[in-house]
């Protein structure tokens, strides 16, 4: 049984940064495809940043330049370094993983598409 477990969010100024962790357990094979999403209050969950493990990166637009998605093998554990944040990134965060090909994981992936779930980590950014 995959579990996520979340931490590193909260609340930030404008232009500040934040790192959230995602520490993985419980699996025999590691999942090839990991991600952060988020999901604001009445929209629905959207991807962020996924990162197929040694083929890649993908990023949404959203975030492009001022997000960074890293997976570090020895720790099992998933990073989001966000820098420079504004008042449009605020969201519950969750990260999320699965086995996917490369070409489903590195493009915008639907929410839908993952089955194994963080329990979310809160940012908000004031201005």
């Amino acid at each position: 049984q995959v579990q996520l477990v979340e931490s590193g969010g909260g609340s930030v100024q404008a232009g500040g940064s934040l790192r959230l962790s995602c520490a993985l357990f419980g699996y025999t094979y590691s999942p090839n495809c990991m991600g952060w999403f988020r999901q604001a209050p009445g929209k629905e969950r959207e991807g962020v940043a996924t990162i197929y493990t040694g083929s890649g990166t993908y990023y949404a637009d959203s975030v492009k330049g001022r997000f960074t998605i890293s997976h570090d093998n020895a720790k099992n554990t998933l990073y989001l370094q966000m820098n420079s944040l504004i008042v449009e990134d605020p969201a519950m965060y969750y990260c999320g993983v699965d086995w996917l090909r490369a070409r489903e994981c590195l493009r915008p992936v639907q929410a839908t598409t993952v089955h194994y779930w963080g329990q979310g980590t809160q940012v908000t950014v004031s201005s």
